[in-house]
């Protein structure tokens, strides 16, 4: 049975905006978490402009019915999941680049834009658009924006919230809200662009964004070194903090190392307990590059390939981007995003091992090493209701182990559903109570992404 207010709704927006076909709904019900339900949506609605997100949430909150914002649906911890009885506001129509300003150095764009996409753009201005999260190739600005995507080149440049300059969202009600400056310096009122990011939708829904750009950087110079155990990798990563303007330092464990060989064939030393590579592309970036050369094998690498050529390095970085890929190649994953101190990534590193033996799991970690956030991706056997709890035992463990290291509960990939109950472990009760009640301001009635985050 058709709710009662879908008619309204499809004369609001007119022909071919509003979908029902369940075949159609129920492919765009869920995002890539691993063991994260999704409901059933009573309707798709295919935003095409500004209006139909202000006629979508004006409805929706007089009739007060759920509204869960979906762009690329790349999002990894459940974030965009459907409801039941939701409308699903698929912004991903929504892909125009707006403006580019090569004078103050911005970009407004829609929310649906793919973030690589908005790089190839600005670059024929001779400019960068920095965050790059691994999906970079599929996902979108207004979904990075909402979870505050990372990526591998945090180190130097920060995450997505670091580049973006304003905001305009769409409230409940029907309400526009702009925010932010193009200005350098901007210190009128509360920061609600700062609020705005990382809210996972449940504040309000991104339909512009202008973002920060930088000069392209130099081309840089990059470096793999291979490590016998956990131990000199991890002393390794942590003596490169000393290194000051790397770009990025990536790891990956043996396990991961041997799934991407198994995965790609690309040569990588099967012996190797880890793996780490490093860039840097600061204007002394092959000396940047020498150092770190000398560093890893002053700390018992056995093995160090540098180059200066940005093809040989993209090589070297492409077995670090098809780590995920790889391990999915050998059942159902279970991926986590933790981050920790660097300086007790080491620690981390060998607790994760300890939860695979004890929980009789495959697990393959890999990340951000150079910020200290971490993938242990668990390999399991979905057919099998004995290793999907031991998967989610893990999950919980490595998270937990990471809170007692003064870690957090994810680095990048948001709260969503999969971990909004492990969120007390870091928010105590008074924090939870103001972020509630800031999302009753937004929000007074509960329609946005309910479950979801805080």
């Amino acid at each position: 049975m058709s709710a009662p207010w879908l008619g309204e709704l499809e004369r609001l927006l007119g022909a071919g905006r509003v979908v029902t076909d369940a075949d159609v709904t129920a492919a765009h019900a869920r995002d890539q978490a691993g063991l994260v339900p999704a409901g059933t949506p009573a309707c798709l609605v295919r935003a095409r402009s500004v209006d139909d997100v202000v006629q979508t949430l004006k409805l929706a909150d007089e009739h007060l019915v759920a509204v869960v914002t979906r762009g690329a649906g790349t999002g990894l911890a459940g974030g965009a999941n459907a409801v039941d009885g939701c409308i699903i506001l698929d912004v991903s129509g929504m892909d125009r680049v707006l403006e580019i300003d090569p004078v103050a150095r911005t970009a407004t764009v829609e929310p649906g834009v793919i973030n690589a996409d908005l790089v190839a753009a600005v670059a024929e201005h001779g400019l960068w658009y920095a965050p790059d999260p691994a999906s970079r190739a599929i996902s979108s600005i207004g979904g990075n924006i909402a979870t505050n995507a990372g990526g591998a080149c945090c180190l130097k440049y920060g995450v997505t919230g670091d580049h973006v300059a304003g905001l305009t969202v769409v409230v409940p009600g029907g309400r526009i809200v702009r925010t932010g400056a193009r200005t350098a310096k901007d210190v009128a009122g509360l920061d609600l662009t700062r609020l705005l990011i990382g809210s996972e939708g449940t504040l309000g829904v991104i339909v512009a964004a202008t973002v920060r750009l930088l000069p392209t950087p130099a081309p840089p110079a990059t470096l793999v070194a291979s490590f016998p155990t956990l131990a000199t990798a991890g002393a390794a990563i942590v003596a490169l903090q000393a290194q000051p303007d790397l770009s990025l330092v990536e790891f990956m464990d043996r396990t991961t190392v041997r799934a991407v060989e198994a995965h790609i064939r690309m040569g990588l030393d099967m012996d190797a307990e880890a793996l780490v590579l490093v860039q840097s592309d600061s204007l002394r970036a092959a000396a940047d590059v020498a150092a770190c050369e000398t560093l890893c094998a002053e700390h018992g690498a056995s093995f160090v390939a540098a180059t200066d050529d940005p093809v040989e390095g993209e090589q070297f970085l492409h077995a670090r981007r098809m780590a995920l890929p790889a391990l999915e190649s050998r059942g159902a994953v279970l991926l986590d995003d933790v981050a920790v101190p660097v300086e007790r990534i080491p620690d981390l590193l060998r607790a994760v091992d300890v939860i695979a033996d004890d929980h009789d799991l495959v697990i393959g970690t890999f990340g951000h090493a150079g910020d200290g956030n971490v993938h242990p991706t668990i390999v399991f056997d979905p057919t099998d209701t004995d290793s999907e709890a031991r998967a989610r035992a893990a999950f919980v463990a490595i998270v937990r182990t990471a809170v007692e290291m003064d870690g957090t509960i994810t680095g990048e990939h948001g709260v969503g559903m999969l971990k909004r109950d492990l969120l007390e472990e870091v928010a105590d009760p008074t924090a939870l109570a103001l972020m509630q009640g800031i999302r009753r301001v937004f929000d007074p009635n509960g329609i946005l992404n309910p479950g979801r985050g805080y």
